[in-house]
Order: C-alpha cells, then sequence, then structure tokens
C-alpha cells in the first residue's frame, strides 16, 4: 500500500503545482457611459387627465423590483403569474436543463480524485504429471487496483472550469426564461384588454351608427332624405360591424396564448378578461444605471458565460497536445490450492508509472486548438452584440414611453374634437341642415379617434413592461435556484 500511497501523493502535489494551459479568462469590462440615449430625456412624460394617462418619472439609479409586475397593479395579472411560472413547460425545461449543467460539473470534478476498482479471480489449469493423472492447480486472487492522472498541465481542470461555466450559462438562461415568460403574460394580459376595449368602443360605433340608420329611414319616411342615404347609411353600419369578427379573432388569439403561458390548453382555460381599466399605470419607473445593466441582464451573464467557457475550452485543447502522465497501484492477496493442499495467502502488490506524448495526429490536435479559438472569438463577438443590443432595448423603449404619453394627449385631444364634432353634425343632420356625406365623415373620424385612443392607451402599458424586461427584469433571488 505505501507505493499506492506514493503515487496518490506525488500526483497531488504536481496537481497543485502546476499550471493550466490555456488563457485565464477575465470578465469583460461594462461600457463606460452615462445614459442609454444621445439626447437628454424629460425627468417626467407629458401627463394626461384620463385613466392611463398619468405621467412617468425616470427614477434614476434605481433597480426594478424583482416582482415587477406587481407594480401595474392587478390581483387578477399577479395571480396569472403564479401560475405561468408554475405550469409554463420552458420553464421545467430550463430547470432540468441547468440541473443537468450541475451534475455535469459535479462529474468531471471526479476526475482530481483517483479511481480505485476491486476485482477477484479465480482459476484453475492441469500440468501433465504421472501417467493417467496430472497435477491440479486452483489461483484465487483479489486485490484493489488504483490509477491516477496527473493533470499536469491543466487540461482537466480546464475542462471542469468550462463545465461550470456551462452550469452557470444554464442558470442564467433559467432566469431568461423567467423573465421572458413573466413579460410575454404582462404584454398578453394588456393585449386582451386593449382587444377587449377596442370591441367594446366598436359595438358602441355600431349602436350609434344603428341610430343613424334609424333617423336616415325615418328622414325618408317623411320625404326629407333619399333612399340613397339610407343605403349609405346601411352600408356604412354594415362597414362597422365587419370590423368586429377581426378584433374577436384577435382577442381569442390572446386568449389562447394566454392559456398556454399559463400551462393549459385553450379549450381547457377558463375565460380570460381584461381591461386596461384594471390596470394601473405606474408612475414611478425605475431606471437603473447603464454601468449595471450588463449585471441585471440574464442573457448578457448568459453569453458571458459562454465566453468563459470557450475560454477554457482553449485550455484543453492546448492540455490536448501536451504529455500525459498516469500513476497506477495494485494491492491484493493470492491463494493457491494444489490438490489437496492449500497454502496461505501471499501479498501481491505493484506500482507503475506510464507517460503519454502525442507524436502524430494529422494535424487533427492543432486544427482542434485552433477551432477552440476561433469559437472564442466567435463568443467574444456574440458577447459584444448582446450587449449593445440590450442598450438598444433600452433606449427604445425609453424614447418610445415618452413618445407614448405624447401620443395618448394627442388622441385624447382628437377624440374630444370629434365627438364634439360629431354631436354637432347629428343634431344638424336630425333637421336636414346638412348631408349625409358629411355625417359619414364625421362619424369615421370618431370611430378611427376612439380605437386609436385605447391602442394609444395599451402601448403605454406594453412600453413599461417592456422597459421593466430591458433592464433585466429585477434581481431574482439566486438562492431560489439553487434547488434546481
Amino acid at each position: 500500500m505505501s507505493a499506492v500511497h506514493h503515487s496518490v501523493c506525488l500526483a497531488a502535489a504536481v496537481l497543485t503545482s502546476g499550471c493550466a494551459a490555456g488563457p485565464d479568462f477575465h470578465p469583460a469590462q461594462p461600457p463606460v457611459v452615462d445614459s442609454y440615449t444621445a439626447e437628454q430625456l424629460p425627468p417626467r412624460t407629458q401627463g394626461t387627465d384620463i385613466p392611463g394617462g398619468e405621467a412617468q418619472s425616470f427614477l434614476v439609479g434605481q433597480d426594478v423590483p424583482r416582482d415587477w409586475w406587481t407594480l401595474l397593479g392587478s390581483p387578477k395579472l399577479n395571480a396569472l403569474m403564479v401560475e405561468a411560472m408554475s405550469n409554463y413547460p420552458d420553464i421545467a425545461a430550463q430547470q432540468a436543463a441547468l440541473r443537468a449543467a450541475r451534475a455535469n460539473a459535479a462529474a468531471q470534478a471526479g476526475v482530481f480524485l483517483p479511481s480505485g476498482s476491486a476485482e477477484a479471480t479465480s482459476s484453475r489449469q492441469k500440468t501433465p504429471g504421472q501417467v493417467g493423472k496430472g497435477l491440479i492447480t486452483d489461483v484465487y486472487q483479489a486485490n484493489v487496483n488504483v490509477s491516477y492522472t496527473l493533470d499536469l498541465f491543466g487540461g482537466e481542470r480546464r475542462a471542469l472550469e468550462g463545465l461550470q461555466a456551462q452550469a452557470r450559462a444554464s442558470r442564467f438562461a433559467l432566469e431568461a426564461s423567467y423573465l421572458t415568460l413573466t413579460a410575454n403574460v404582462a404584454a398578453a394580459a394588456i393585449q386582451i384588454g386593449s382587444l377587449q376595449d377596442q370591441v367594446g368602443a366598436t359595438r358602441e360605433i355600431i349602436g350609434l351608427e344603428a341610430r343613424q340608420l334609424a333617423i336616415a329611414e325615418r328622414r325618408f319616411q317623411l320625404g326629407s332624405a333619399t333612399q340613397a342615404d339610407v343605403l349609405q347609411q346601411q352600408s356604412n353600419l354594415a362597414s362597422v360591424r365587419a370590423t368586429l369578427p377581426q378584433l374577436q379573432q384577435q382577442l381569442a388569439a390572446a386568449q389562447h396564448q394566454l392559456a398556454v403561458l399559463t400551462g393549459r390548453l385553450p379549450q381547457n382555460a377558463p375565460p380570460i378578461e381584461f381591461h386596461l381599466a384594471e390596470l394601473t399605470l405606474p408612475r414611478d419607473l425605475p431606471l437603473s444605471l447603464p454601468s449595471f445593466l450588463v449585471a441585471q441582464r440574464p442573457d448578457i451573464r448568459q453569453q458571458a458565460e459562454i465566453v468563459h467557457q470557450a475560454s477554457a475550452a482553449i485550455g484543453v485543447a492546448t492540455a490536448n497536445m501536451l504529455p500525459q502522465i498516469t500513476l497506477t497501484g495494485s494491492y491484493g492477496n493470492e491463494w493457491l490450492h494444489v490438490a489437496h493442499l492449500s497454502t496461505a495467502a501471499i501479498p501481491i502488490w505493484g506500482a507503475a508509472a506510464g507517460i503519454t506524448q502525442p507524436l502524430f495526429a494529422g494535424g487533427a490536435l492543432r486544427a482542434k486548438r485552433r477551432a477552440a479559438v476561433a469559437a472564442y472569438d466567435q463568443a467574444c463577438a456574440q458577447y459584444q452584440l448582446t450587449v449593445l443590443q440590450a442598450f438598444q432595448n433600452v433606449a427604445d423603449t425609453l424614447t418610445a414611453l415618452a413618445n407614448d404619453a405624447l401620443a395618448v394627449n394627442a388622441q385624447q385631444s382628437a377624440l374630444q374634437a370629434a365627438r364634439s364634432s360629431l354631436e354637432l353634425i347629428q343634431r344638424q343632420y336630425a333637421v336636414g341642415a346638412i348631408d349625409h356625406v358629411t355625417l359619414l365623415t364625421a362619424e369615421q373620424t370618431y370611430q378611427q379617434a376612439s380605437l386609436a385612443l385605447v391602442r394609444a392607451l395599451a402601448n403605454r402599458f406594453t412600453d413599461t413592461v417592456t422597459l421593466f424586461q430591458a433592464l433585466g427584469g429585477g434581481r431574482w433571488n439566486r438562492q431560489e435556484l439553487q434547488s434546481y
């Protein structure tokens, strides 16, 4: 046993004193910028005196809360978020991928310990003896074998480093899945609210057109309107009604999407109804500093770990070109049984050391190292692109929020003007002061303004959710992920 023990101690000494092949990974530094946009954004967006038109302030330097969707003030939405995070299959898939990655890293860590095996053998042979007789010998052996490959140039350490980076990448992929899921649930709920409000506005306009048709028919009976006026109003009513099925189809598709996001089949999901009035537009929007964005976005963190993994792969490819030393040792006992005579156990042991140096592999090892370097360059470029796109996401959303507020104010003014104009023209048409074409134009203007305001309000909620997503969705409690 002393020889085996000596070999293990020697391996440990070499392991701790050796240096790992390949480059040491150093995380990239975050971009040195103090704003997301070239132009100076106003501290507050414009406000409009309607629900959903409130002014929003940017709280620079504050982080998005973990459960950011609670800022929308909807218990119904909060319940859907819990259901989605518990039941959506992609979350379970990412959790399994994380468990697998951690298990692979744990398996690789085992190479730093000697591998041992127990072996027992039995053999019988007959050797010639006197005529008609022979000597039968039974041999029994039981021994323990131990082997250890020295990680002299750090190839195994780089392999473990790469697998650990892969596990961390899987962890951030899980966080990205949570973020994408919650943003999609919120966006689907907002879309449902917008479409239901548009359906409601369209039905209101249908009622208005139906009343105008009744007026046109009555005027025709009295002789103050022509049949062409009646037919025109019938056509207008039919045109408005024709827009309703399309809105209802979009609404059904959004409800189906939300059902799937909560892990349900569309036919088994209970009816989900939302109205924009049920949501509260957050007046204070946390805005993380640009220097913190790379630490908060899970897609950036994931790509950084992919770069780390690619860096470690260079070390593995480099170490594969260098010598490998393997130590082996065994210890056991042997028993001989000759005819009816038995011998006592005989101790047996052995120790060996071997070195392997690749000499010729057709250039494969050098080519694999060049491939590893190229893969690292690719991962670095992809990381840079991910960071650039992240900053673009935030910049786009910030400008969108400012413009959304202006659009809501303009659409509200347009709707008020269209409503006042339509009411006046309706009164004039009822007494025959104007023709039907003027009424038709006013009705279409009011219809378009009503739907445009609903869509403008929905855009404010959607872009608010997009900002939370672009900033990384808050800081997930990392301890929750340790069990996966």
